[in-house]
């Protein structure tokens, strides 16, 4: 089954980013990823103001890939640049509609 990472990323340097990208990039594609939308450009239609710099959204092939990913050694200070170095929040979603009739 589909699953979906959705994270918001506000960057508070950016030193960090140009080191990051290219291997995140590289991991995502290893297990399995794809990004479908990594943007600056968003806009807010509804809520409670939620700011953020980047909006993410990677496709999964299942859910294993995708904590795979998240606990790949490889991947660990790449994960620890991006923690430290903005605010993020990371959603992991499954593909699906719980609310269709």
């Amino acid at each position: 089954m589909t699953y979906y990472s959705v994270l918001n990323v506000t960057p508070n340097s950016e030193e960090w980013i140009p080191n990051y990208i290219p291997t995140a990039s590289q991991l995502v594609a290893k297990h399995g990823g794809k990004y479908l939308s990594r943007t600056l450009t968003h806009e807010q239609l509804e809520g409670a103001e939620a700011p953020a710099g980047v909006r993410v959204i990677i496709e999964w092939p299942s859910k294993e890939a995708a904590t795979s990913f998240m606990n790949d050694p490889d991947y660990a200070p790449y994960l620890k640049m991006r923690t430290d170095g903005s605010s993020s929040e990371h959603f992991l979603m499954l593909g699906q509609d719980d609310m269709a009739q």
